[in-house]
């Protein structure tokens, strides 16, 4: 592990909502993480949507409310609901405001031992690669080529299972992308394969989203990745494990599991000069890629002019 001395920790950002079990386990596996006791822990509590969420969401905050063995906690009770990606893009802006960097984590994120220490890590080697634009605590079921040797890697897709990043990166994302320049990229086919490096259904969710079809932060955060030639910072041993794919999240259901990997402890060694790795790009583009009959629904949607 690197010798780098961390003097100023991060935040961490947990958002939580209506799943007690899972944010109980969540806040469990991060309390035993070596930096929890010196690092400050801010829960972001969204306000039920309708009546039927209203006891499930007491359960987490009455849950909320005795958090400890953290340096200190802070809870913020959304008075009404906001939605998972308002509410995380809202409490990030302001989080990132006032510490100019974030480690962030949802309810359903089961991290190793050792995460708060390489996140923090990872954020203060690459304060100044502004290549990087952010890091992410996971890593996909891909395989790595023999020839690569580093512990982390540069991926061309944003990840929202945590993640971490610094104010003069977080100031250049864009949660109501201009109408000028979604139209400038998406009549630009280099651009638009260049962005689909990430996976193929990356300009689709793109265009869904700026359409109101969906309401997604992430995408528009990999798109401001994208307009900056930034990357997302992977480790090659995921240090943390979704527990959501159960079905219970609002983004994450059973036909996620195919993204399912293990936290694992292990040291990290970060490489002052990294680069791209065509073959690990590729490797990640590949699971996401659109399946034959994905393929031909599309076409057909074209055709019609869906």
């Amino acid at each position: 592990m690197s010798d780098l001395k961390i003097t100023n920790l991060a935040p961490i950002v947990l958002f939580v909502y209506n799943r007690l079990n899972h944010t109980i386990k969540t806040v469990e596996a991060l309390k035993k993480n070596t930096l929890a006791k010196e690092s400050d822990l801010i829960i972001y509590s969204d306000y039920p949507k309708n009546t039927n969420s209203k006891q499930s969401v007491d359960e987490v905050r009455e849950f909320i409310k005795y958090v400890d063995g953290f340096k200190s906690v802070e809870i913020v009770y959304r008075k009404v609901n906001f939605g998972v990606d308002r509410s995380i893009v809202d409490g990030v802006s302001d989080v990132i405001e006032k510490y100019r960097r974030v480690i962030v984590l949802e309810d359903d994120l089961i991290t190793s031992t050792d995460f708060i220490d390489y996140m923090n890590r990872a954020l203060e080697y690459y304060f100044n690669n502004e290549r990087v634009f952010s890091i992410t605590g996971v890593n996909f079921p891909i395989d790595i080529p023999d020839s690569y040797t580093e512990d982390v890697y540069l991926g061309c897709r944003c990840a929202s299972w945590s993640w971490a990043t610094w104010y003069n990166r977080w100031e250049k994302f864009d949660p109501e992308i201009n109408d000028t320049v979604y139209r400038e990229f998406i009549t630009n086919k280099d651009s638009v394969s260049r962005f689909n490096l990430g996976g193929d259904d990356m300009s689709d969710t793109l265009t869904a989203r700026v359409k109101g079809r969906i309401m997604t932060w992430d995408i528009l955060w990999c798109f401001a990745h994208f307009r900056n030639n930034a990357y997302c910072l992977y480790p090659i041993e995921s240090k943390i494990s979704n527990i959501g794919l159960d079905g219970s999240g609002e983004h994450c259901t059973k036909k996620s599991l195919k993204f399912y990997t293990g936290a694992s402890n292990n040291s990290i060694i970060f490489p002052k000069k990294i680069n791209v790795n065509d073959q690990i790009v590729s490797n990640l583009k590949k699971l996401h890629e659109y399946s034959f009959l994905s393929r031909i629904k599309k076409v057909i949607k074209n055709i019609v002019r869906y």
